[in-house]
């Protein structure tokens, strides 16, 4: 039997990372990312953030190259393409296709004002019942900002995308985007399950910017001659699916149903629970997305809140303490009483945190006792303060209409740390599975999803993927008061803001 492979990409603001993976047990073959350096962001202004779209189509053309290369499997094998993208960002094109100005991409915070006026002018109830999140700083916003500020570039302006339909344009030739693709940018009306036209009609947007829209795990588009000559990938192989990157990492650690939660643990900390509940009260603090599987037949939600103080916080105590490395700090934590000794630690010292309704109370070392406390304490209390956190978040989504019965996380960052992830489990009281994965990978084994096979694509994962399982610990008593006491603090801070 030949072997057969799927390709996929994720685009981050870092880098673009490309896989191969075998179309029938979903091994990952090869990873890498191209460039070797880290992609420059742009800045013109304090809190801007621009990108040059045509820089990501120059680095994924090298690393398809480069991965066929490396690999040694032969194009004509691979059978299919998924595309994962970081989310929210804009890239408006004319009527040839070319980007008309850089890319707005999702850390840019220039159209938090508009999105604000929105929800006020528009209401908190109809936002949070049709659109489930308020504009905010999301794609709309962004788009609107470019029609206030460069009225000359919106003139021009054919169709707007989302990053990733950018990529699969570059590919195809074609013109596109998804229904999840729109709710990341906040123009996806639930109730009418269509493109939200009351925003457009608000914002002033011809509803004809708008692309085709497309379904997951169908032919979406196929590469193209000029594609081919540029990737080295054969022409007429179809792309089956894009991403936002949340709800692809969910989908790569095999999250698709009701109480399932992807979890992730890197410089911030990223909670995405998927419910098929629409009812939620949390329009700012939490924010809802269709999901990968999500159709009007079964509207699946990944409800996503996020930390931005999270394992930047352990970065910055390893740097001031020079630390020689994670392993080293995690070893000298471990001798430390659960509660670190009544020594608290707040993480949140990486700008506004919007599960605390925006509000920006820095990083805060409490109850220190410079008689008993050593290096030691102070790695347990930060390694314990995310993990309350991350419970902290997880008590405003059950809050919130969200089920959690089971809890899937890469084997990254912070949950490589035997006391993070064990307070957590323990708090929360589920077990937290572990997966080998990235988004890359799990991009190119939903390129072969088309038979909407989501038991055998899970099976997949954990026959490859699963590393270990971390079990909540049976007595709590001691992790709860240490909950209880940092609580206490984050609560005390809270009302002096």
């Amino acid at each position: 039997m030949h072997s057969r492979y799927y390709l996929g990409y994720d685009l981050g603001s870092s880098s673009v990372k490309v896989a191969i993976v075998d179309a029938s047990t979903g091994e990952n073959i090869l990873s890498l990312h191209e460039p070797k350096h880290e992609m420059s962001i742009l800045s013109e202004q304090n809190d801007w953030a621009e990108q040059d779209p045509n820089d990501w189509w120059t680095y994924l053309c090298q690393a398809t190259k480069r991965i066929l290369q490396e690999s040694k499997i032969e194009a004509s094998k691979i059978e299919a393409v998924g595309i994962s993208y970081q989310m929210h960002g804009l890239v408006v094109v004319d009527s040839d296709g070319q980007p008309l100005r850089n890319s707005i991409i999702w850390c840019d915070s220039r159209a938090v004002d508009i999105g604000k006026k929105a929800f006020v002018d528009l209401t908190r109830e109809r936002c949070v019942s049709s659109l489930l999140n308020s504009p905010a700083n999301f794609t709309a916003s962004k788009l609107k900002w470019v029609k206030e500020n460069e009225p000359e570039t919106y003139k021009k302006i054919h169709k707007f995308m989302l990053p990733g339909d950018f990529i699969a344009y570059k590919l195809t030739g074609s013109i596109s985007t998804t229904n999840n693709g729109l709710s990341e940018g906040i123009f996806w009306d639930y109730d009418s399950n269509s493109v939200a036209n009351w925003l457009l009609e608000y914002y002033g947007f011809n509803p004809n910017l708008v692309p085709k829209i497309v379904e997951n795990f169908t032919d979406q588009a196929y590469i193209s001659e000029l594609a081919s000559k540029e990737t080295g990938l054969p022409k007429g192989i179809p792309i089956t699916y894009r991403a936002g990157d949340q709800p692809n990492n969910a989908l790569s650690l095999n999250v698709f149903n009701s109480g399932e939660v992807a979890a992730t643990g890197g410089t911030s900390g990223v909670i995405y629970a998927v419910t098929d509940n629409k009812n939620s009260s949390e329009a700012s603090r939490i924010n809802h997305f269709a999901h990968v599987n999500y159709s009007s037949k079964k509207p699946t939600i990944g409800k996503l809140l996020c930390i931005n103080g999270a394992g930047i916080m352990y970065r910055w105590l390893r740097n001031q303490s020079s630390a020689e490395s994670y392993e080293t700090m995690n070893r000298k934590a471990s001798k430390i009483a659960i509660g670190s000794e009544g020594l608290v630690i707040l993480p949140f010292g990486n700008g506004a945190e919007r599960m605390l309704d925006n509000s920006n109370i820095g990083t805060q070392f409490c109850n220190i006792n410079l008689n008993q406390h050593s290096k030691a304490h102070l790695y347990r209390a930060a390694l314990e303060g995310i993990a309350f956190s991350f419970v902290y978040g997880m008590e405003i989504l059950k809050n919130d209409n969200a089920q959690i019965k089971v809890i899937r996380a890469g084997n990254d960052n912070l949950f490589r740390s035997e006391i993070f992830a064990k307070t957590l489990a323990t708090l929360i009281g589920y077990e937290i599975e572990i997966y080998n994965t990235t988004g890359a990978i799990g991009a190119a084994r939903a390129a072969g999803l088309t038979d909407k096979d989501f038991e055998r694509f899970g099976k997949n994962i954990s026959n490859n993927d699963h590393v270990m399982t971390f079990k909540p610990i049976e007595n709590k008593t001691p992790y709860l008061e240490a909950y209880q006491n940092w609580k206490t603090e984050l609560e005390k801070q809270i009302k002096i803001k």
